[in-house]
């Protein structure tokens, strides 16, 4: 192989990481989980809940990518974190009436909690007093 070919599976190493390309792509794989789960009086409301609280956690992300302040980003993030916290609730009590698809939604449980955990690490970072020896 030459230098000018390059292999499009491997990614640029430096290549910026994109948190809303993440959240857009957990939001389409709550939908597409959404749409398998079987339908009745009791899957019906969790299913509702759940698309609306795991869209939520990428559209408050990308409204905080524009933030007009310091402050509106901390609340864009804030609220998005809480989204998580309510997604990976819906997942567990669909887990629990759907039990079949217990799988499934503890692999979109995890991904919820590992953007909890960025966003938690946003709102911290972004809260601590500038290092003046920095």
């Amino acid at each position: 192989m030459t230098n000018d070919q390059s292999n499009p599976k491997i990614e640029n190493p430096k290549q910026k990481y994109d948190l809303e390309e993440r959240t857009a792509k957990h939001a389409e794989a709550i939908i597409d989980f959404s749409r398998k789960l079987p339908q009745d009086n009791i899957s019906r409301p969790l299913i509702s809940q759940i698309i609306r609280s795991g869209t939520s956690i990428g559209a408050n992300y990308s409204e905080a990518d524009e933030a007009s302040s310091k402050k509106d980003f901390l609340n864009k993030i804030a609220i998005a974190k809480k989204e998580t916290k309510e997604t990976k609730y819906w997942l567990r009590i669909i887990s629990h009436a759907l039990p079949q698809c217990k799988d499934e939604a503890r692999k979109l449980w995890q991904e919820t909690q590992e953007l909890n955990l960025i966003f938690a690490a946003i709102v911290r970072s972004s809260k601590k007093p500038p290092n003046i020896n920095d």
